[in-house]
């Protein structure tokens, strides 16, 4: 049996559960953190079902036209798994926990599955899947930084981060699918993400 860690003449067992002080702060700004950490969480799932969604996806662009798009979905689809690891840390700080079961994750995701459209093989339809899929992470971050703009500001810090990279992954995809003007460059490497990196610990 494992010895029980002492700190300094205390056992570990001994302290007594006290506040977080992270947490405490943002509820004396006026956030409902309960409902914060739902959101967040809800998010976190979006970004998790996303990531697998866009594995399918992907492996459907092919062709001539298909293989050009591809690469594009690369960085999206792996930018939304880095966007997870991004929520995860935050979600336990305020108090939460993620999902301890997988279905429920998926069915309480704050955006719709992506899923194949009926003939895999049409590049438009999948464009149309990865652009809503897109513009509802657009809405869904809005809102966690409407929320907690001036009163949590790590949460906000991380939202506007990923914010910033969901309005670029919303940018490409129409790019592609409408042909307007491209202001974008590909990623220096695949699923960069260049705003979020400051917050990870994981690649």
């Amino acid at each position: 049996m494992c010895a029980e860690l002492m700190i300094g003449e205390m056992k570990i067992s001994e302290f007594q559960t006290t506040k977080n002080v992270g947490r405490e702060m943002v509820e004396k700004a006026g956030v409902d953190v309960n409902l914060l950490i739902t959101k967040l969480k809800r998010a976190a799932a979006a970004e998790f079902t996303t990531y697998y969604y866009y594995t399918i996806l992907r492996m459907h662009c092919s062709g001539l036209e298909g293989e050009g798009t591809k690469e594009v979905v690369e960085d999206a689809r792996l930018e939304d798994r880095l966007h997870f690891e991004t929520l995860v840390p935050r979600i336990y700080e305020l108090g939460g926990e993620l999902y301890r079961d997988l279905k429920e994750l998926h069915d309480d995701a704050a955006c719709a599955a992506a899923y194949l459209p009926s003939d895999p093989s049409d590049l438009t339809e999948i464009l149309k899947v990865l652009l809503e899929a897109e513009r509802c992470a657009v809405r869904v971050y809005t809102e966690i930084c409407d929320m907690t703009f001036g009163k949590d500001h790590r949460t906000y810090d991380i939202s506007l981060a990923i914010l910033h990279e969901e309005i670029e992954h919303e940018a490409w995809f129409q790019e592609i699918l409408e042909g307007r003007p491209s202001g974008h460059f590909r990623r220096r490497k695949p699923g960069e993400g260049p705003y979020t990196q400051k917050f990870r610990h994981i690649e």
